[in-house]
């Protein structure tokens, strides 16, 4: 991808995703994510409607009127995007592939973020850690960002979650927001991700396509493996092969589930022609 295809592709999504973020997700994002409390601003004349208890005595002494202290949340929170760019991403039969929707996604959290003065960080892992961008604020830095999930290539095409948590907990030494975003086409990361549920607000956003879970009634079909490269022919009339399918997919679905859950972290379920925006509305609202 040329340089000048790729600012246009960032431009585009940083005007659709910060458009969400601005509108709809900023609010949200701040409600559902506290800061470490509240801090001494200033002092201003009392107010009618003002909270009696927050009435500065000795200001008030020096002035012969009422005044009030003015506290302000003192945010300085810190996100961090985990995604997953392993084989199976570029995969889609709708209109656009699941990588498409986890950068919009994450994009979309990404400006939420740093329209609340947020530090964003990102981690890219497949079977190993590809790239770790570490927390910063701003905007040129939210780009930098989606320039690196637009483009950035992966060494390997293979799926290691346990790996990425492992590597979350080492680097973030202190609370963070999380997210998790990957089709979660891989087991064995309970544990781990339990560790990092304890230490961290942390949520699974899991983006998958409608043929991730069911394969249709086609005939034989070369199909290759995204993640191994393996090509391999396919009955899809065989209603064993199907169900094998299906029963592997919702395997992987209940685990991702009942993972997160145990390990007392948020989940997120975004199929890709589906809206995502009522997804994480419905979340950050039931979340505050």
């Amino acid at each position: 991808m040329d340089t000048k295809e790729l600012l246009k592709k960032v431009r585009k999504i940083e005007i659709k995703t910060k458009k969400l973020s601005n509108n709809i997700f900023g609010g949200e994002y701040h409600s559902t994510f506290k800061g470490r409390g509240m801090t001494f601003s200033e002092v201003r004349q009392y107010q009618y409607g003002d909270d009696i208890r927050a009435i500065d005595w000795n200001v008030t002494a020096r002035y012969n009127e009422p005044f009030v202290k003015i506290f302000e949340e003192e945010r300085e929170l810190t996100m961090m995007l985990v995604v997953d760019i392993s084989g199976s991403e570029f995969f889609g039969t709708s209109q656009q592939f699941k990588k498409d929707t986890i950068t919009e996604i994450a994009a979309t959290l990404a400006f939420s973020a740093i329209q609340n003065n947020d530090k964003v960080g990102l981690i890219l892992f497949s079977d190993q850690i590809e790239l770790f961008i570490p927390p910063k604020k701003g905007r040129s830095h939210v780009l930098r960002i989606i320039r690196e999930l637009i483009e950035f290539e992966s060494k390997s095409k293979k799926t290691n979650i346990n790996q990425a948590l492992k590597f979350l907990s080492n680097v973030l030494k202190k609370k963070a927001i999380v997210f998790v975003l990957s089709d979660f086409m891989d087991d064995n990361y309970e544990h781990t991700l339990k560790i990092a549920g304890n230490k961290h607000d942390l949520t699974g956003i899991r983006v998958f396509d409608k043929h991730d879970q069911e394969i249709p009634n086609i005939g034989m079909v070369s199909m290759r493996d995204a993640e191994t490269g393996e090509v391999i022919l396919v009955n899809t009339s065989s209603s064993t092969v199907r169900k094998q399918y299906k029963k592997h997919a919702l395997y992987l679905k209940d685990y991702f589930t009942s993972s997160f859950r145990k390990s007392g972290s948020g989940i997120i379920h975004a199929r890709v022609d589906e809206s995502y925006v009522k997804k994480l509305l419905g979340y950050f609202k039931q979340k505050n």
